[in-house]
């Protein structure tokens, strides 16, 4: 072809003249080619025309013109004629090209394009994308056409590599942007739209697309396919491509849509959504241009189509960037809600990408959008009717609410002004189904912070619109109102707390639940500080402006409850917390008539709530309201009830207990306001009760009982006092009622008198002989006391105390300690508490007076100091506590004396635990209650010692109040008894504290808890001292008592431990300076006890923690070697819960520890993890788990050298991989070889280059663990496979496969990627050692498997090491037993192959081929090898495939199957065709064979024998004369000297194809059976030796099985038939006669043959068809052949067939013709041999039996 530069030169410097004539010819020339030489004609005429129309001359111009229209009409219409597209390319791309000569090549380069090949074309068309931004707009709408045309064609299932780094050096961004813009229309375009658009593009931009033609549908979906495979190869940005695979993953077409989404999936999954130009130009797709104003229509652009829109919303709701488009995003949402051609799927999509641009948008963003959207969103819930059902509906409606949720949030300003929203979504909230409740629900919750700060007046709306929807029944109106009431409003706010009460006896439990939450009633009952309650009148004014009917009432108890019970009950909680917080702030002598107004309201209030109908809990708490006040305000509730006090009498027979104890207590305040004489005139109405002989109700009787009490204290204590008369009845009275009712009254008679006793010394009874009258009721008491009514002997405790506060009679104190001290076996807790305090109160000093007991709703000490765990609250603690009480006389000294005796000598060191239980409870109460008496303050020391002892009990309430003593003595003492205090506490926890105080042991005294040791062999308990003695005596060891007293002393050294903590968490910050002398000791036990195994223990170490730490993690950072060598040293206790939490405190110590903290304790904890995962402890084996997976994160970080610095990394890993491989891997703790194996895995994997110089002792413990961590039961199935039928070689590749799944192969895999050529010095000969010495299938196979592996991984750099390699596996290979084992040995040594020398290449290959001739070990080996060899290193072995074609062809016919098959498949590979192959190495099988006939074996000289058969019947197939005559004497030898019935089958089918397919002479039809026609012109005439195929024949039959004859009997007839035909010669014939002479002695013998052995049916068919087939065409061969040894032959042959015929009686009689022709042939024969013949065969006939 001519190149540009030549044509150039053709014109240049010619003048126009010479350029027209130089034309002219050339037309000339074109006028008389001829088609076929057209083309290269164009190649020089074309470029010459195109260039000379840069001339000025007309006549240059037009004669060019002329001769392009003589090319157009000559190649228009011949498509195969091709144009010179290389050069027209190169002549439009030169520099100085004009526009003309631009405008005609891109003409003929498009057309071209289409006659060029496909090859050329792809090539090309890369290199017109170059600068193509620079061309004319219509050139580069050709050329951009063109290319996508060529990518349809060529790519459109798949690129080459070549092509796609062509596309890939288009780097210029223009022309790259151009391509893309045009392939992105290409996609976009589809053939047929609706609307009579095209969705997505402008008209001009399709047009562009299609050219001047419509694109065929086939067509279009070939250049979107290849498009996407051109994008994938250019690996372009994926903010570039992702339009595209957006657009494709919606095409119409399903293999564009199946593209796309893949690409979309891998090549697009990282596009950044919020890249401002990828998120317009996807803007620019949903809306198109139609809403731009001064566009043409040409091109204007449509928006996308739906499907296409709705994927690009999709995206849209993940683009931040796109909630920040204003107002392409506002567009967006428009149309999908509003859109003309919208569908419910985009209205759906439109509302949740209006939610994500609530959610995410700026906020000056928002201010533009969102009142907008608001609008749009209001008029679309508007569109919809409340009740519509569909599916698409409810989620538009959806995302619409939440919508409005979040807009409220971002921009509350929009619904502040009204309550227009408010109100909407209310509505909604009943309006709306039950399945979009839940969301309106959201929405409303969210708009309620919008309206804070609103103005007043939408306040009041919102309060009217609240009380309104609060009454509807949908429980979620009533949950939003109570939601927004407690949210949006202060707590000050009236309406919003009205609201709340009603909201408590809603019937759904959450709404009660945030309405109680609402008014602060679900915490304590005291006002919470820091909240603002509203004033008690406004709340109390509101209420009532609410129900005016509350307090209008004419008859206390008889009004109707406005409310339900629950309401009040909240109602009377919060007024009475406003009503404190109100006193609270109020000076008692700023009590404004206002506020007196208010508490009498709410007396009213309270009143009306005690009506009949209302519930108990209203009642009590009503009446504990009223008491409140009373406390509070006495006088003004006694001048208020004063004329009250029927109905409060009437309320002392009230149902409920609690409200009868509140009434009789508000009768006490209020009688402070009645005269004497009333208050004495009820107390005798009361008292009469109980001498009426008829008993009223219990209820009756215990509420006056109460009263009585109360009533009487407040009158004994005014002037004048109660008349004596009066008290000596009331005394009597309640003695009685002691004496002769149930515990139950008794009880509350108690009461009623210690109540008295508070005020007065309680004087004898008139008729009691002075006696006093605890005396009297000793014996009744004391039985109670015994008895089981809990709540009966509390009071009576309390109440003995109480009157005992004023007694002054020693007989009486004596008679009470006798009472309470009968207490101290009592097991039950509240009992000693109650014991406790009336101990307090006889011992004096208590801190309260009678009016906190008698008119406040004072309960007990107990309760006020949280059972002695607590302070006193505040109704006690306002108290002095350093005044003493005006009663602690010197009589109560004795009192004093004989409970400190009591105590100390009886009860703390009792040998009864419950005793001493007692005892602690007590003294801990008078050091609680007494404890600044200075009696108290002189026994500290010896109380402080008590505490000390008391703190290793097991009793749990003993030690816990032990530790709470240590610390109220802690707070009462001076400063040595503190330090004294500290420094006994941290002996004890650090356990060198002295010896405590002995107990003495009694029989019955119990050691350890009920169940600690088990039971015993009779199924008793094994607890107390006595069955302890029993148990060693049983056991013949007495001694034995002495370890369990051992045991003992440590469970209560662990008690002391525990208790030491409570009493040290409680003084540990008041102690601090004290203790830093300490704490180096204190922190390592403190860390590990919080974390024993008893959860009491850890409780109480943890409140020492927190008391004595500031900071916590500051304290471990700076203590941490300290800590982590007393919890190493512990972990190998004696002690299991030493061990464990030594363990589990490791665990959590060292997390997170950066590598100079734990260097040095890196190997350490290791050891001890895999200890404790080994411990006999099941509990310590699971912290020691534990402790091993933290261990492993913190390895796994120290070594992963992206998180740790390499040299630390480094170092890491040199402690631990050693100790791993070593200690961990190893050992024969299978939990600890697994956890080991994970650690080493992981270390692998993430260590990278710092596992490098480990590699050799990493790779062979790995290589050696496949074998050694292999299940053993796997071993003893293989051992028993052959009797259970089980294969050896699939269960040897199950074993493989499992291995090959473990985590060490999986390490190894790891390994192998950081292997470099420094590794390779010391594993190499590790992996050569193991090769030689490795044990089990598992490592063998894994060794030969890494070696491949590593070869493949490291390459040309294993070159130094391959001929050891080689010298090291070859051997292995033909040694190994195992075939699987075998077989990955073959393979590492071939692939070692690819990197020996060539003289090493060589040795190996012939030394492989070699051992064919071993034992079947060996002969394994080289098959093996040999296949290994051809598939791995086919490169290598190439050169040698005529040594190594020879072995496989011989050992092919190996009798061993299993080696003959591999060599077969081996032969399969090695050649394309066994004629070509035989052919071509004839003469080396050929070689090989003559040595194996020659050897001594007869194994070899029996496969060279089946391999000479081979070569022979091969040969036999060739055309030349000399070849198949040759090979048919060799292949008759062959079958008579071996004789293998086998070779009939093998020989027989060759001998049949070759007789049917070549005729005996030129012009021959072959054998009947043969259909096939043959076309003899310009065939090759085949030579067949008939002669030798008959020998060949008569062989066969000689040593074939009788059966396979008989199988091809049909075949073999045809045969004799085509041998004794005329065409053949007389050879041909004599020697068919033999072979049916051999064939009739076979048939012969085998029906002499008596043992039935043979089917004779089938023997008979056989011979009948010999008979009637063949004796007519011998007979034949006698008319017609002139011969005489022909004639001899041939009678022979049918005297024989006559013979044969005779001896089966089933053939059939021969016609009358061939006898006949039998006798003329007889008559006219002139041998006298053949005549004597024929005379016996007619012989024969004549003596046939019919």
């Amino acid at each position: 072809m001519a190149e540009p530069a030549k044509v150039s030169s053709m014109v240049a410097g010619k003048s126009d003249a010479e350029v027209e004539e130089l034309l002219d010819r050339m037309l000339t020339r074109l006028a008389l080619c001829d088609d076929s030489k057209l083309e290269p004609l164009l190649s020089k005429l074309l470029p010459l025309c195109i260039s000379s129309l840069s001339s000025n001359s007309a006549a240059v111009r037009n004669k060019v013109l002329e001769i392009l229209s003589h090319v157009n009409k000559r190649v228009k219409l011949q498509p195969d004629i091709g144009l010179p597209l290389s050069e027209l390319w190169e002549l439009y791309s030169e520099s100085g090209a004009t526009p003309i000569i631009r405008n005609f090549c891109i003409v003929y380069i498009e057309m071209a394009f289409q006659r060029v090949s496909a090859k050329e074309k792809e090539d090309l068309a890369p290199i017109l994308l170059v600068n193509i931004s620079k061309l004319p707009l219509q050139h580069q709408e050709i050329i951009l056409r063109i290319i996508v045309k060529v990518i349809g064609e060529c790519h459109s299932s798949q690129i080459g590599d070549e092509v796609a780094a062509k596309y890939k050096k288009v780097n210029n961004s223009q022309d790259r942007d151009l391509f893309i813009e045009f392939c992105l229309h290409t996609m976009l375009y589809q053939r047929v739209s609706q609307s009579g658009g095209y969705p997505g593009l402008s008209f001009g931009q399709a047009n562009r697309v299609t050219g001047k033609q419509q694109l065929q549908k086939d067509e279009i979906l070939l250049r979107k396919l290849g498009i996407l495979n051109i994008i994938q190869a250019m690996d372009l940005p994926p903010e570039l491509a992702y339009p595209l695979y957006v657009v494709a993953s919606v095409d119409c077409e399903e293999p564009v849509v199946k593209r796309g989404e893949e690409l979309l999936k891998k090549k697009a999954s990282g596009a950044n959504l919020d890249d401002l130009n990828l998120i317009n130009r996807l803007f620019l797709l949903f809306n198109g241009t139609s809403g731009a104003e001064n566009v043409d229509s040409e091109s204007r652009v449509s928006p996308a189509s739906p499907a296409l829109k709705a994927k690009l919303m999709s995206i849209f709701c993940r683009s931040i960037a796109a909630a920040n488009s204003f107002p392409s995003a506002l567009q967006c949402i428009f149309c999908c809600i509003y859109g003309n051609d919208t569908t419910s799927r985009l209205k759906q999509l439109g509302m949740e990408f209006t939610v994500w641009v609530f959610k995410h948008a700026k906020i000056d963003q928002l201010k533009l959008m969102g009142p907008v959207i608001l609008s749009g969103i209001m008029k679309s819930l508007d569109n919809y009717s409340s009740s519509e059902a569909d599916a698409s509906a409810r989620e538009v409606k959806t995302y619409a609410f939440q919508a409005i949720g979040l807009l409220a949030q971002r921009m509350p300003n929009l619904f502040r002004e009204k309550i227009d929203m408010a109100a909407h979504l209310f509505h909604a909230l009943k309006a709306e189904s039950q399945s979009l409740r839940h969301v309106v629900q959201e929405a409303t919750i969210s708009l309620a912070a919008a309206y804070k700060g609103a103005p007043i007046a939408v306040i009041r709306d919102l309060e009217t619109l609240l009380l309104n929807n609060y009454q509807m029944e949908e429980s979620e109106v009533r949950f939003c109102v109570v939601r927004w009431a407690t949210s949006l409003f202060d707590f000050e706010h009236c309406p919003s707390r009205y609201i709340c009460m009603l909201g408590a006896s809603d019937t759904k439990l959450d709404i009660r639940e945030m309405s109680l939450e609402g008014l602060h009633l679900h915490k304590s009952e005291s006002p919470v500080s820091g909240l603002k309650y509203p004033k008690l009148q406004m709340m109390l004014d509101y209420i009532l402006q609410q129900q005016p009917k509350l307090l209008k009432s004419t008859e206390i108890g008889d009004q109707n409850l406005i409310f339900p019970s629950n309401t009040y009950v909240a109602m009377i909680k919060f007024l009475l917390k406003c009503f404190e917080s109100e006193l609270e702030q109020r000076k008692s002598s700023d009590r404004s008539s206002e506020f007196l107004s208010s508490v009498k309201t709410f007396c009213l209030l309270l009143e009306h709530s005690m009506s009949f109908e209302g519930s108990v809990d209203l009642h009590v708490n009503a009446s504990k309201a009223l008491l409140i006040i009373g406390s509070h305000m006495p006088e003004v509730l006694a001048s208020h009830y004063a004329p009250k006090v029927s109905w409060l009498k009437q309320l002392l027979s009230h149902v409920d207990w609690d409200t009868r104890e509140f009434v009789a207590r508000l009768l006490g305040i209020v009688s402070s306001g009645l005269p004497v004489a009333t208050s004495s005139a009820i107390v005798s109405e009361l008292t009469s009760l109980f001498s009426q002989t008829h008993k009223s109700r219990f209820e009756t009787q215990h509420g006056a009982l109460c009263a009585i009490g109360y009533i009487s204290a407040d009158i004994l204590c005014r002037t004048p006092s109660m008349p004596e008369l009066l008290l000596q009845n009331t005394l009597r009275c309640l003695v009685d009622v002691v004496k002769s009712e149930t515990s139950a009254l008794a009880a509350v008679a108690m009461q009623a008198l210690g109540h008295i006793g508070l005020r007065i010394s309680i004087p004898p009874l008139d008729d009691s002989n002075s006696d006093g009258i605890l005396t009297i009721l000793h014996d009744k008491l004391s039985k109670i006391i015994s008895g089981d009514d809990t709540k009966a002997i509390q009071k009576i405790a309390i109440s003995i105390g109480h009157i005992c506060v004023k007694e002054t009679s020693s007989t009486q104190l004596d008679v009470a300690l006798n009472l309470i001290f009968g207490l101290s076996r009592s097991k039950v807790e509240d009992v000693l508490f109650a014991a406790g305090e009336a101990l307090s109160f006889l011992w004096g000093g208590v801190p309260l007076t009678a009016d906190i007991i008698l008119k406040t709703n004072y309960t007990s000490l107990s309760m006020a100091s949280n059972f002695l765990m607590g302070d006193l609250n505040s109704s006690v603690s306002n108290q002095d506590p350093n005044r003493q009480s005006e009663y602690n006389k010197d009589y109560h000294a004795s009192v004093r004396d004989a409970i400190t005796k009591k105590l100390f000598d009886a009860l703390l060191y009792s040998s009864r635990k419950e005793e001493r239980c007692a005892g602690t409870v007590w003294l801990v109460s008078l050091i609680k209650y007494c404890g600044h008496h200075p009696t108290i303050q002189r026994m500290l020391p010896e109380i402080q010692e008590a505490f000390s002892h008391l703190l290793g009990e097991q009793n749990e309430l003993t030690q816990e109040l032990a530790s709470q003593g240590m610390s109220i003595v802690y707070d009462l003492g001076d400063e040595s008894m503190k330090n004294s205090l500290v420094n006994a506490l941290v002996t004890t926890l650090t356990g060198s504290g002295k010896r405590k105080r002995a107990i003495k042991l009694v029989e019955d005294t119990e050691v350890f808890q009920e169940g600690a040791l088990g039971e015993s062999a009779s199924g008793g308990k094994l607890n107390t001292y006595k069955e302890l003695c029993n148990l060693a005596n049983e056991m013949g060891q007495p001694d034995l008592i002495y370890k369990f007293m051992d045991l003992a002393n440590y469970q209560a050294s662990l008690n002391s431990k525990r208790g030491a903590a409570f009493g040290f968490s409680k003084i540990a910050k008041q102690a601090g300076d004290a203790l830093k002398p300490h704490l180096r000791s204190l922190i390592p036990r403190l860390v590990r006890y919080q974390y024993d195994p008893d959860k009491n223990v850890q409780d109480a170490m943890v409140h020492i923690w927190k008391s004595l730490v500031a900071d916590s993690k500051k304290t471990i950072d700076e203590n941490l070697d300290l800590i982590i060598d007393d919890l190493l040293v512990q972990c190998g206790s004696r002690l299991w819960r030493s061990r464990e939490a030594s363990c589990l405190a490791l665990a959590d110590i060292i997390q997170g520890r950066k590598f100079y903290e734990v260097e040095k304790h890196l190997k350490g904890l290791w050891t001890v993890a895999f200890r404790a995962m080994d411990d006999i402890k099941e509990t310590v084996r699971i912290s020691g788990e534990r402790l091993c997976r933290a261990i492993t994160t913190l390895t796994t970080r120290l070594c992963d050298v992206s998180l740790t610095d390499t040299s630390d990394a480094r170092k890491a890993m040199n402690i631990v991989l050693p100790f791993l491989l070593t200690e961990g891997i190893l050992s024969k703790v299978d939990s600890v070889r697994k956890a080991s194996i994970g650690v080493v895995m992981k270390l692998t994997k993430h260590a990278g280059t710092a596992i490098r110089p480990h590699m050799a002792d990493l790779v062979c413990c790995m290589l050696e663990s496949l074998s050694s961590l292999e299940d053993q039961g796997l071993n003893y199935v293989e051992l028993h496979a052959a009797n259970v039928g089980i294969q050896s070689d699939k269960l040897e590749n199950l074993r493989i496969s499992i291995a090959k799944g473990s985590l060490m192969w999986e390490t190894l895999d790891l390994c192998i990627r950081v292997i470099d050529a420094e590794s390779l010095d010391t594993l190499i000969p590790r992996l050569a050692h193991l090769v030689r010495s490795g044990v089990g299938l598992n490592t063998r196979v894994g060794v030969a498997n890494f070696i491949t592996l590593l070869l493949e991984s490291v390459g040309v750099d294993i070159k130094p090491y391959a001929n050891m390699l080689v010298r090291l596996l070859f051997p292995v290979v033909k040694e190994e037993k195992s075939i699987t084992a075998k077989r990955a040995f073959a393979s590492a040594c071939a692939k070692v192959l690819k990197y020996v020398p060539v003289l090493q290449a060589q040795k190996l290959i012939e030394d492989t081929v070699a051992l064919h001739a071993g034992d079947k070990n060996s002969q394994i080996a080289c098959a093996y090898l040999l296949k290994s060899y051809s598939s791995v290193a086919a490169d290598v072995v190439g050169g040698y495939h005529a040594v190594i074609i020879p072995v496989v062809f011989l050992s092919r016919f190996e009798d061993d199957k299993s080696i003959s098959n591999i060599f077969e498949e081996l032969w399969e590979e090695y050649t394309s065709g066994e004629r070509v192959t035989l052919n071509l190495y004839l003469g080396e099988i050929v070689s090989l064979i003559c040595e194996g006939m020659s050897s001594s074996s007869w194994a070899s000289k029996r496969k060279s024998a089946q391999a000479i058969l081979s070569v022979v019947s091969s040969a036999c197939s060739k055309k030349a004369k000399k070849y198949r005559e040759a090979a048919f004497s060799a292949l008759e030898q062959v079958i008579k000297a071996f004789g293998n019935p086998d070779f009939f089958n093998m020989v027989f089918p060759l001998l049949f194809d070759m007789t049917k397919s070549a005729p005996a002479k030129s012009g021959q039809q072959p054998l009947a059976g043969d259909t096939a026609k043959t076309d003899s012109d310009g065939v090759e005439e085949i030579f067949v030796p008939h002669t030798k195929l008959v020998e060949c024949l008569t062989s066969c039959i000689h040593v074939a099985n009788i059966n396979d004859i008989l199988e091809n009997q049909e075949n073999l007839m045809l045969l004799y038939a085509a041998f004794l035909s005329p065409e053949h010669k007389w050879t041909v014939k004599t020697t068919a006669f033999l072979s049916i002479k051999e064939l009739c002695s076979r048939l012969h013998n085998v029906i002499k043959d008596s043992s039935g052995s043979h089917d004779i049916t089938r023997v008979a068919s056989l011979v009948q068809e010999i008979f009637h087939s063949t004796s007519p065409k011998i007979l034949h061969c006698i008319s017609t052949v002139k011969i005489a040894q022909v004639h001899v032959s041939a009678s022979e042959c049918l005297l024989e067939v006559l013979k044969l015929s005779m001896e089966v009686p089933t053939v059939s009689a021969i016609d009358e013709g061939f006898k006949d022709e039998l006798l003329h042939q007889y008559e006219i024969e002139k041998n006298e041999e053949a005549k004597s013949l024929l005379r016996k065969c007619l012989n024969i006939l004549q003596d046939w039996k019919h």
